[in-house]
């Protein structure tokens, strides 16, 4: 065999062990197989392979490895691996133990190598660091963090038992890392214009804001504040509804690190769609001065915004799942607007973001920090709680 004189598929060497054991891992198994292919490596040496199970565990022995930790479906495998270990162990040297648990199952996830590989040759992801896909290099493109991960699988920890684990559990122990090192920025994705009438006209104001609600060490910033501010458009509803706190004709709010505003009309283009919003502030009611209280039962909400001569335009996107129903993970269930991009207005501190920070755009969510296609972006690691829904 060795010398390549049979062809492939003529013969094999089998250990000879037990044919009427009740395993039937043990009744003679085939040890090396005809395969006059290329490998990549050694190119043509070799016209014979070994199998898996008879390497596993002499790499194990030679690489003096003590345990072996293998998914749950190799238990019944243990046998023949003890069995090959016998024939050559030395007891001078250390024989290797195969220890089994559970795989790591989570829900309507795919984690399998073989399915990821027929989705990258389908070309219906890039490859195996896209953000959709709960590989390590795809978590990490996607902003997860490796203390998130590890606290995940502590908490999980190591069971024999087959389990799937909900996705949510994982995505929990990310936020509560992400809450404590994002900086927190103001970032508009569906603007619509405000103009403060009452504001001086080119003049900018240079506000301070805490870079972290809870961490005082991660410092302050400036923020420019000017009469031509961008706001979410979803922030503003011409006729106040009961449930809607945000602004409306008439109504106050505050802009975040600012002042409060109350809008008293709006301009609309030909069609009827609400092109510019206009409102009053008010000088006295600055955030960090003692001249609020008259407001103190008419502010419900506070909204954030970006001055549209100082904004800077940045590359998001947004994933969803990729597969439109759960637990459905054929090319006939893909959903094909899983990655949305979005072009948005962000504070100017942002010319400064680095590759691999992370930031909470305030109100929207957490976004991580990558370099592709010679520029910046920043990919959307989740939603905050409150938008899950919207």
């Amino acid at each position: 065999m060795k010398n390549g004189c049979f062809k492939e598929g003529t013969c094999v060497l089998r250990a000879k062990i037990d044919m009427s054991s009740s395993n039937m891992n043990m009744r003679d198994p085939i040890m090396y197989r005809i395969l006059k292919k290329k490998h990549f490596r050694t190119k043509n040496t070799w016209c014979i392979y070994p199998t898996y199970d008879w390497t596993h565990g002499q790499c194990d022995y030679i690489e003096q490895i003590s345990h072996s930790l293998c998914s749950s479906e190799f238990e019944n495998r243990r046998p023949l691996y003890n069995w090959y270990l016998d024939q050559i162990v030395d007891q001078q040297k250390i024989k290797p133990k195969q220890i089994e648990f559970s795989r790591l199952n989570l829900q309507n996830a795919i984690t399998s190598k073989r399915e990821i590989q027929k989705l990258i040759d389908k070309q219906i992801i890039n490859s195996w660091n896209d953000p959709r896909i709960y590989t390590i290099s795809g978590l990490r493109r996607k902003g997860y963090t490796a203390v998130g991960i590890k606290k995940f699988i502590q908490d999980i920890g190591v069971t024999k038992r087959n389990n799937v684990i909900n996705i949510s559990l994982l995505e929990l122990k990310v936020r509560e890392n992400l809450k404590q090192i994002a900086y927190r920025v103001m970032v508009i994705f569906n603007p619509i214009k405000l103009i403060i009438d009452n504001y001086p006209d080119n003049h900018t104001e240079w506000l301070y804001s805490q870079n972290h609600p809870d961490n005082i060490e991660f410092g302050f910033r400036k923020i420019p504040f000017s009469k031509f501010i961008y706001i979410e458009k979803n922030d503003f509803l011409e006729q106040k509804t009961n449930n809607f706190f945000r602004l409306s004709i008439n109504q106050y709010v505050r802009l975040k690190n600012a002042y409060i505003i109350k809008a008293h009309s709006v301009i609309k283009d030909k069609i009827g769609n609400i092109i510019e919003i206009h409102c009053l502030y008010d000088p006295q009611s600055k955030s960090g001065t003692m001249n609020n209280n008259k407001y103190t039962n008419k502010i419900k909400s506070t909204l954030h915004w970006v001055s549209i001569a100082h904004s800077i335009t940045i590359e998001t996107y947004i994933y969803h799942k990729l597969f439109q129903l759960n637990n459905k993970f054929d090319q006939t269930n893909i959903n094909n607007q899983s990655i949305e991009k979005i072009i948005a207005y962000a504070e100017p501190i942002l010319k400064n973001a680095k590759i691999g920070e992370h930031f909470q755009f305030q109100r929207i969510g957490y976004f991580y920090v990558v370099y592709e296609n010679n520029k910046l972006i920043f990919n959307q690691t989740f939603p905050l709680k409150k938008n899950l829904k919207k």
